[in-house]
């Protein structure tokens, strides 16, 4: 069979080649065997364009992974061989897809393979840094501290994922509220006011017809517009699926005006910290790098830093080709410039994912003090045009019935 891998070799570049193996675990360990670092293996097939028919494998929770790293950590401290702290981890273990590749895992240990291969063979399960991470600890001999290091990391990445999370919440559902009432007024309290208009005999003012024929219109029509929403979401997660959709979907987010700069801040964020991670458990920074912009969660930023991964293979400075990729600020530049500088790249950019942190906790403060007021005048002008429509010809009747 044939596979497409995209390596790093010994000398610090990313190549993309073919190569013949029996199996991918076979491939991964005679390329391990020969120094290389493997980023992504596929098998070869025919370029029909055809998608894939193969059951995407559901990705293990990160509060999950999360528990079973600091127990990992903490048998791996206590002294128990790796074999026997995997056994333990098995016994424990609840979750049946995680609990089948954790077995093969084991099995492949067992058989002779690193930690870092067994788990890379079941990439798309993991965080994409992980496989590496534990690569670097096994060459260090210190693979407790390294996994205590990604736990550390998995910690931030879930603190701040759980605050933005918090903070969108109550939009939302302000926003679900109004949709909501919109909805109830216009299919069930507008109607009901529509035999007694056709009784009192006066002419209905424009704000009134224009309300009743939209609440007729809604009545006639709501369950194809249902359907065509529904179609129309479909349509676009199936789109967001593909590499051009998904980075003309977070193109667009990233263009919103309040939460734009948000998401754009959070991606940053993790990218930085996934980059200082790696580092500091000593891999080289071509392919700390590499792991990094694919474990960015826009498409649109990790296109716009791909560029860069070239650029430091060919001896570019690294705070120069983020300044090309036009994502960072001036002074996110300048602390990596000092890093670099310094030979202490991966404490500042810890630091830059911090300062990006508390970025996106102001302005999430700043989205929330705004967005509630705005959203509550939204609603009381939709409440107040409803009300206005149907008091209205009230009035006239009123005024007509007094000469």
């Amino acid at each position: 069979m044939e596979f497409v891998c995209r390596i790093g070799t010994p000398d610090g570049r990313v190549l993309e080649q073919v190569f013949q193996a029996s199996d991918e675990a076979a491939l991964r360990g005679d390329l391990d065997r020969r120094g290389m670092h493997v980023f992504t293996v596929r098998r070869r097939g025919l370029a029909l364009g055809l998608p894939s028919l193969r059951r995407r494998a559901k990705r293990v929770p990160m509060q999950t992974f999360l528990v079973f790293n600091q127990e990992l950590a903490a048998l791996l401290k206590a002294g128990l061989p790796l074999l026997q702290a995997l056994d333990l981890m098995l016994e424990r273990l609840r979750e049946p897809e995680f609990r089948a590749v954790l077995t093969e895992i084991r099995d492949e240990v067992k058989s002779g393979s690193d930690l870092s291969q067994a788990f890379a063979a079941h990439g798309e399960m993991f965080p994409s840094l992980y496989a590496s991470t534990l690569k670097a600890g096994e060459r260090s001999g210190e693979l407790e501290s390294v996994i205590r290091r990604f736990i550390r990391y998995m910690r931030l990445v879930l603190d701040a994922r759980k605050r933005v999370f918090a903070a969108l919440v109550y939009p939302m559902v302000l926003v679900g509220l109004a949709i909501a009432m919109i909805v109830v007024m216009t299919l069930f309290v507008v109607p009901r006011f529509m035999g007694f208009f056709g009784e009192m005999g006066v002419e209905l003012p424009l704000l009134t017809r224009i309300t009743l024929g939209f609440s007729i219109f809604m009545r006639h029509n709501f369950l194809w517009i249902a359907l065509a929403a529904i179609a129309g979401w479909i349509a676009l997660r199936r789109y967001a699926d593909t590499a051009v959709g998904r980075r003309a979907v977070d193109r667009w987010k990233l263009g919103l005006p309040f939460i734009g700069p948000v998401l754009h801040r959070f991606a940053l964020a993790e990218f930085c910290r996934s980059l200082a991670t790696l580092l500091s458990g000593g891999i080289p920074l071509p392919q700390a790098l590499e792991i990094s912009v694919e474990s960015v969660g826009n498409a649109h930023i990790q296109s716009r830093l791909q560029p860069t991964l070239k650029a430091v293979n060919e001896g570019q400075a690294f705070n120069a080709t983020l300044e090309q990729a036009g994502v960072f600020e001036p002074l996110e530049i300048d602390m990596v410039k000092v890093g670099e500088a310094t030979g202490s790249l991966d404490v500042m950019l810890q630091s830059v994912s911090e300062f990006l942190d508390e970025q996106v906790e102001v302005r999430m403060g700043r989205l929330l003090t705004l967005i509630e007021p705005l959203m509550l005048i939204f609603m009381g002008i939709i409440v107040a045009i409803l009300l206005v429509s149907i008091y209205l010809p009230m009035f006239g009747a009123l005024g007509q019935s007094k000469f």
